[in-house]
């Protein structure tokens, strides 16, 4: 059975482990930059530093397990400079058509649809139970909380969070809907046209937050 490392202790790093466990991977340890967590056995899983991991497992492939796109981005690249290597991880309960680009590092939990020409660039998230129509890109750290729908015809920029139970309305072949860079969808917002970059956009329809 091939060992992978999961970077990241916290929540989702654990559900990730699952995830790898369900893909028919050995977890060799979880990797944390807190030195409070390093010695630790989670889920019968050893918590060690990033430079623990490259001296036992350089070998072993890592993935990601950190919601906050930002946050990931930054671990990302202190693993990409210690010149580890990414694996995708998907369900397989995930239903997916043959008409997918993908990236590295990507994290596909279980129950999620997805359809035809999509774009999954690197490093994305998509938890459970989300569905992406036709002709949707999701970018570099896009983050889909649980229970997302996506229609068909958006592209979400990079470093966006949509939240638990976040729906995209379908934009059209001249004109997507697009989720600007590093915005937030709130939990239960519904997008109704494009969201520009950086704000956090909540309610029915979804607005962006005044500041």
């Amino acid at each position: 059975m091939e060992r992978l490392v999961i970077y990241g202790s916290g929540g989702f790093g654990r559900e990730a482990a699952w995830l790898a466990q369900e893909c028919g991977y050995s977890v060799a340890a979880f990797v944390d930059d807190d030195p409070q967590q390093w010695g630790k056995i989670i889920n019968r899983i050893p918590v060690i530093s990033l430079d623990e991991a490259c001296t036992q497992y350089a070998a072993c492939p890592i993935v990601v397990a950190v919601g906050s796109p930002r946050t990931r981005a930054a671990l990302v690249e202190k693993a990409t400079e210690r010149r580890l290597s990414f694996v995708n991880l998907i369900h397989p309960r995930t239903q997916m058509s043959e008409f997918i680009e993908m990236g590295i590092g990507i994290v596909i939990t279980a129950g999620n649809i997805l359809t035809v020409n999509i774009t999954l660039a690197n490093h994305v998230q998509i938890h459970v139970d989300c569905t992406i129509g036709h002709d949707v890109v999701l970018e570099d750290y896009v983050t889909l909380a649980p229970g997302v729908h996506v229609s068909g015809w958006v592209h979400i920029h990079r470093y966006a969070y949509l939240g638990t139970g976040a729906v995209v309305l379908n934009g059209t072949q001249d004109a997507p809907i697009e989720i600007g860079e590093g915005a937030v969808i709130g939990a239960g917002a519904v997008v109704t046209k494009s969201i520009p970059p950086g704000v956090t956009a909540v309610g029915v329809p979804a607005r962006p937050l005044e500041r």
